[in-house]
């Protein structure tokens, strides 16, 4: 699923990425437990959290996480998104809750990193 897709599944408001419209991501995670991440995420992978700080995004950096969304409209401050900026990763604000764009995202065809740890383990 291109991440321009996402942007409009989620109603989302991209912060940082536009010009990464066309990037595919392949699988979702949610998750506001960055040890979590660390241990999960993967290259084309989605992190929906609801954490705004500076900690999710030195998260996403080291696990390869292509994308990050912020559920429930919480909005990160300028340091966050000059962090993302820094290292080329998108971030967008969705109002919706974690549960919630969980499931708009799967409807529209998005699918977990299940099978992805499996085969990491």
């Amino acid at each position: 699923m291109k991440l321009s897709e996402i942007i409009t599944i989620l109603e989302a408001d991209l912060l940082n990425g536009h010009d990464k419209l066309d990037m595919e991501i392949v699988a979702g995670f949610g998750s506001d437990l960055m040890s979590d991440v660390l241990n999960r995420a993967t290259d084309g992978v989605l992190l929906l959290t609801g954490l705004t700080n500076v900690q999710v995004i030195r998260s996403a950096v080291i696990s390869a996480t292509t994308a990050v969304v912020f559920v429930r409209g919480k909005q990160p401050c300028d340091d966050i998104i000059e962090q993302a900026r820094k290292h080329g990763l998108p971030i967008m604000v969705t109002p919706f809750t974690m549960f919630t764009a969980s499931g708009k995202l799967y409807e529209g065809g998005l699918r977990g990193i299940e099978n992805r740890s499996a085969a990491k383990h």
